[in-house]
């Protein structure tokens, strides 16, 4: 039988990688997408894949990045719209380019992503999760940026699925809480850092990347079947 294919961006590190894992002991076949050539490429040769290095943010790029997929594997059953920019600052210390930076991956590149590859889902009856945040649903403070795109990808993942169901395509979201990435500055190793998260959540630690990329294989599966339209929330309970 055919592998079904999932399409994973920022997969070179943190949950996108953690993603990428779980779907090829799934059995499934898996193309990584990310703009760090160097570390995607290390990666991706440590697993025995082959590495798809393209920016989403550019539409050139993400034109080019879907043709590369389809004539390496023929078919999209999966998309996960994980890579995102976590630029933590003030109302006052965040200019525009510092804004566009964050919006032009975190929404605008979830935008072409999935746009470009709906024409594939319909013919496999696909589905896409977007990485969205606990940030985008609720409001804390150095946020303005990053929690105001991951508010937008919420909504965009509703006016997906409402739009997209039609066609027999789901959409889901995972919003993860603190989880042990390069974007919360937790390792499992950090003693320190893990016991000062602890307090604010009330399971006393952060997930781990594995744990999301559970749920994201849930919402992609058909066990989801009828699940299409949700943002949901993994944080532990905060």
């Amino acid at each position: 039988m055919t592998k079904k294919l999932a399409l994973v961006t920022g997969a070179a590190r943190g949950i996108g990688l953690a993603t990428s894992k779980l779907f090829i002991e799934q059995g499934w076949d898996v193309a990584q997408v990310d703009r760090d050539g160097d570390e995607l490429t290390a990666v991706c040769a440590a697993i025995g894949v082959h590495p798809f290095i393209y920016d989403v943010s550019k539409p050139d790029q993400v034109e080019a990045m879907v043709a590369a997929v389809l004539d390496r594997f023929g078919r999209i059953d999966a998309v996960v719209n994980n890579a995102g920019v976590a630029d933590f600052g003030p109302i006052e210390g965040t200019d525009f380019a510092r804004w566009r930076r964050v919006m032009e991956t975190n929404l605008d590149g979830v935008f072409l992503v999935s746009q470009a590859t709906v024409p594939s889902l319909k013919k496999t009856k696909g589905a896409l999760v977007n990485i969205a945040s606990i940030s985008g649903l609720r409001a804390s403070t150095l946020r303005v940026a990053y929690g105001t795109s991951k508010a937008a990808l919420a909504h965009l993942t509703k006016q997906q699925a409402a739009e997209l169901a039609s066609l027999g395509i789901r959409v889901n979201a995972v919003a993860p809480g603190i989880t042990e990435t390069d974007i919360h500055g937790v390792s499992t190793g950090d003693a320190a850092r893990v016991g000062r998260i602890a307090p604010l959540v009330p399971v006393q630690r952060a997930a781990t990347a594995e744990e999301i990329a559970e749920t994201v294989l849930f919402l992609l599966s058909d066990a989801a079947s009828y699940v299409t339209g949700s943002i949901l929330r993994v944080g532990g309970g905060r």
